[in-house]
């Protein structure tokens, strides 16, 4: 974040991860957690977070017989991601509330430069065009297995037009997340999120721990 970081100011956490990596579970015990701390937590999502990205949200996840380009996928995540910025998480964030968000730019760099091939290149130029140098304080990675997550996903019940690719979209996935972790010069903390829940709910709070 572009802001003096200072101890008592209000942080920006995003929680990233593929299909079935119990991403809910750990953004309930963040928010339970900094909550335990005296702060105000506002929790939100990606794609969404406002009317209008929410609208977005239900075009990108929505089934259709209609082939989307990769290209137009990558720039309706910008469009919702700025609204995201500019109308929730700046704005919180300038009022002393913690933000969690469940996926944010990351995401972009997993699913559309790793899973639909488009690169990073690309995806960093549009970022730094509409972002700047705005970031997370704080993003938590949490990767298992392919195949456990997928898993998962199944038992959930209904799909989306994401959750419905082939394993080795998935596959190629994770491999960029890990590869952005690396990139991250810190800022990514990777998470096993193969063990029981309280394993990795131990595992976040020691990172949110450094993180205050």
């Amino acid at each position: 974040m572009q802001t003096e970081n200072k101890k008592n100011q209000a942080k920006f956490i995003s929680l990233e991860g593929s299909e079935g990596v119990g991403k809910t579970t750990s953004l309930n015990f963040i928010k339970g957690y900094v909550e335990s701390l005296g702060h105000q937590v506002l929790v939100t999502r990606e794609p969404g977070g406002t009317p209008l990205a929410e609208e977005i949200r239900n075009l990108l996840l929505e089934k259709r017989e209609e082939n989307v380009d990769a290209s137009a996928e990558l720039l309706l995540m910008f469009a919702s991601r700025i609204q995201h910025i500019e109308n929730v998480i700046k704005p919180a964030l300038n009022d002393g509330v913690w933000v969690v968000s469940d996926r944010f730019v990351d995401a972009s760099y997993a699913y559309q430069g790793g899973g639909r091939g488009l690169g990073f290149e690309r995806i960093e130029f549009i970022e730094k065009w509409s972002m700047g140098d705005f970031l997370p304080d704080l993003t938590l990675l949490l990767d298992m297995s392919v195949e456990d997550g997928m898993a998962r996903t199944r038992l959930r019940g209904d799909s989306d037009r994401f959750e419905d690719e082939k394993i080795t979209f998935f596959q190629t996935i994770r491999k960029a997340y890990l590869k952005r972790a690396e990139k991250s010069k810190g800022r990514i903390k990777i998470i096993d999120a193969s063990p029981s829940a309280e394993l990795v709910q131990q595992a976040i709070k020691k990172e949110l721990e450094l993180c205050l």
